[in-house]
C-alpha cells in the first residue's frame, strides 16, 4: 500500500495523556491512516527518528482578525507547532461592521490589541459587512494554519445599537432580540463562538472604554442564547474580576442559562496576588458540578518588551527622549550613543500622569534583561536593579547600555502578570488545575510590546526539559492539554489526537534542540507597520 505521507520511527505523543510509544504514521488524503509498523511505503517519508510526533497543537486565543485578511501565514504561532488558531478574542474584531463604523473598530483594535492604526486602514480589505460576509472574505484565502473566528461582541453591539452601543448604553429588549438573532447567524455561518470584553484595561485609541464594559446581564444572556439557538458554539470572556466570586456567580448563571461552554482568563495580578485562586476555585466548583467552565492560562508570565525599537522603553516618557522620538530607528539610536544627549537623558525624569509609564518603567527591581538563551523565569540577579549594582551605576544607566546592545536592538522584559512573587509557581498550580487549558498567547496582537505567540514552545522546554526553580511537567500532559483538550473544547472533535481518522495536523519535533530565539522586529505588515516575532528551532516539521 502506498500513503501519501509516512513518518518513520518517532517517539508518538498521541495526545490522549498516555504514554509514550515509537511507531511509525501514515497519512493519506489528509488523514491518519495507520500508526505502528507501517508496511507500505509513502509518497514523501520523514525520518522522525530520535524525535517526537505529536498532534498539531491548538491556539485558543489569539487576535489575527486583521492579519487573516492580508496574508496566510498566521505568524508567529504557525513556528510554534500550532496547527489550529481561534481568533476574534476578548469582543474585539471586525465583523458585523458598517461602513460608517470601520474606523470605530480599528481605533478599538488599535487600544485594545495594540495593532498601529495604519497598519489596519492599508491592510483590511473591508469587502464585508456582516459576520457571513467576513467568513466568505476569509474563505478566498489559504493559510498555514486552520483558522477559527468568535463573533465579537463590541463589533456586534456597534453594528445594532450605533452611537448608543459605544457610548456603552443599556441594551434594549430588541437590542439584545437583533444581537441574539446575529449570533445565531454568525455561528450557523461558521462562527466558533462568541467573546467579550469586562475589563477597564480594554479602551480605542483615544481613551475610551470598550462598549462591551457595562453589557448587562441580560445582555450577555441573550447573546449567548443565541449561541444555543445554533446549537453549537463557545463563550469567551475577560474580565477585570474586582469581586471574582460575583462575577463568577454572573458568568455561571450564563452557562447554565445557555448550556454553552465558557472559558475565562485567568493571571496573578500584583495588585492581588492571590486574587486568581478565588477565581479559579469558583470555575473549579462549576466545573466539577458539571458545568462547562474553563480557565485559559498562560505557561509563563505576561510580559511588555521594552527597547528603542518597540513600543516602550524606560524612557519614554522623558521630555529628553521625546525629542528623538520620532526620528528614524538608526539617527535614535547614534543620537543615544552621543556622549552630550547620554548626559542630558539620563539626568531627566519622567514626565507623564499615565500610571504605567510612571511607576511600571521604573520598577527597576522587576525589569529584567533579556538575553540568549531566552529565560522566562528570570531570577532577581537578572534584574535592572541587581546589574546596575554590580556594574556601579544607576538602574537607568544600566537599561540605557542593555538597549543599545546588538546595535540597538537589545531588549528588557517586564514581567506583569503571573510573576508576582518571582518564579511561575502560580502558573504552574493553574496549568495542573482540571479546570484550564493553556490559551492567552494574543497571537497576532500587541505587536509592538508581547511577543507570546511561543507560549506553545515554552511548553515543551521550559516546562518538559529545562526548568531548574520547581517541578517539571510530564509531556504527555502538555501535549494533550495542548491538541486534544483544547480541539475538544471548541467543538473541533476531528483534531488533536494521532490516530486512524483524525486529520493529519502534526508536529516532527527535535526536543532535545529545542530553542526559542530571542524576540525581534520584522518590517512586514501593511503600511510598512513593525511587529514583534519569535522563531524557535527545532520544529522538524508541521504537517
Amino acid at each position: 500500500m502506498t500513503h501519501d505521507l509516512v513518518l518513520r520511527g518517532g517517539t508518538i505523543i498521541d495526545g490522549t495523556g498516555g504514554e509514550s510509544f515509537e511507531g511509525d504514521v501514515a497519512v493519506s488524503n489528509g488523514m491518519i491512516t495507520e500508526i505502528g509498523n507501517v508496511a507500505g511505503r509513502g509518497i514523501e517519508e520523514i525520518d522522525a527518528r530520535g524525535q517526537i510526533v505529536t498532534p498539531g497543537f491548538v491556539d485558543i486565543h489569539t487576535h489575527y482578525d486583521g492579519q487573516a485578511t492580508w496574508t496566510g501565514s498566521i505568524s508567529p504561532s504557525s513556528l510554534h507547532g500550532v496547527t489550529t488558531v481561534v481568533m476574534g478574542n476578548c469582543g474585539v474584531g471586525f465583523a458585523p461592521c458598517k461602513p460608517e463604523d470601520h474606523d470605530r473598530l480599528i481605533r478599538l483594535m488599535e487600544g485594545v490589541e495594540d495593532i498601529p492604526f495604519p497598519v489596519l486602514a492599508e491592510g483590511l480589505p473591508w469587502n464585508w459587512e456582516s459576520f457571513p460576509d467576513y467568513l466568505d472574505s476569509l474563505s478566498n484565502g489559504q493559510f498555514d494554519a486552520d483558522i477559527c473566528v468568535q463573533l465579537p461582541h463590541a463589533a456586534l453591539r456597534v453594528y445594532v445599537m450605533g452611537e448608543r452601543g459605544a457610548n456603552r448604553e443599556p441594551a434594549t429588549e430588541e437590542d439584545i432580540r437583533q444581537m441574539r438573532a446575529l449570533a445565531t447567524e454568525a455561528i450557523l455561518a461558521g462562527a466558533i463562538g462568541f467573546s467579550t470584553s469586562r475589563t477597564l484595561n480594554h479602551r480605542t485609541s483615544d481613551g475610551q472604554p470598550t462598549p462591551t464594559l457595562t453589557a448587562s446581564e441580560s445582555e450577555l444572556t441573550g447573546i449567548a442564547q443565541g449561541v444555543a439557538d445554533a446549537g453549537r458554539g463557545v463563550l469567551q470572556f475577560v474580565s477585570d474580576f474586582d469581586d471574582p466570586e460575583k462575577e463568577a456567580a454572573m458568568l455561571r448563571r450564563i452557562v447554565e442559562a445557555s448550556g454553552r461552554p465558557l472559558s475565562v482568563s485567568l493571571a496573578q495580578a500584583d495588585v492581588a496576588p492571590d486574587g486568581w485562586r478565588r477565581l479559579l476555585g469558583a470555575i473549579e466548583q462549576a466545573v466539577e458540578d458539571g458545568l462547562p467552565m474553563r480557565a485559559q492560562v498562560a505557561p509563563r508570565p505576561v510580559g511588555v518588551l521594552l527597547g528603542f525599537e518597540l513600543t516602550l522603553n524606560p524612557f519614554s516618557a522623558y521630555p529628553v527622549y521625546r525629542e528623538i522620538a520620532g526620528l528614524p530607528f538608526d539617527e535614535r539610536i547614534k543620537r543615544l550613543r552621543t556622549e552630550d544627549f547620554r548626559k542630558r537623558l539620563l539626568a531627566d525624569a519622567p514626565d507623564t500622569d499615565n500610571p504605567f509609564l510612571k511607576v511600571m518603567l521604573r520598577s527597576f527591581g522587576k525589569i529584567f534583561q533579556l538575553d540568549d538563551p531566552v529565560n522566562y523565569e528570570p531570577t532577581p540577579d537578572r534584574t535592572l536593579e541587581a546589574i546596575a549594582a554590580r556594574r556601579g551605576v544607576s538602574p537607568e544607566e544600566a537599561a540605557l547600555d542593555l538597549m543599545l546592545e546588538r546595535d540597538g536592538h537589545g531588549m528588557l522584559y517586564l514581567p506583569f502578570l503571573n510573576y508576582s512573587g518571582g518564579s511561575l509557581d502560580p502558573s504552574y498550580e493553574m496549568m495542573l488545575s482540571p479546570a484550564t487549558l493553556p490559551g492567552l498567547s494574543d497571537g497576532g496582537a500587541h505587536v509592538g510590546m508581547i511577543c507570546d505567540g511561543s507560549f506553545t514552545t515554552t511548553m515543551l522546554t521550559h516546562w518538559v526539559r529545562d526548568r531548574t526553580r520547581g517541578p517539571h511537567i510530564p509531556i504527555e500532559h502538555i501535549v494533550h492539554r495542548q491538541a486534544r483538550a483544547t480541539a475538544q473544547w471548541i467543538g473541533l472533535n476531528d483534531r488533536g489526537l494521532i490516530a486512524p481518522g483524525y486529520r493529519a495536523d502534526l508536529n516532527v519535533i527535535d526536543l532535545a534542540n529545542l530553542k526559542l530565539h530571542l524576540p525581534q522586529v520584522d518590517y512586514d505588515l501593511p503600511a510598512g507597520g513593525r511587529r514583534l516575532m519569535q522563531h524557535a528551532s527545532g520544529y522538524a516539521a508541521t504537517i
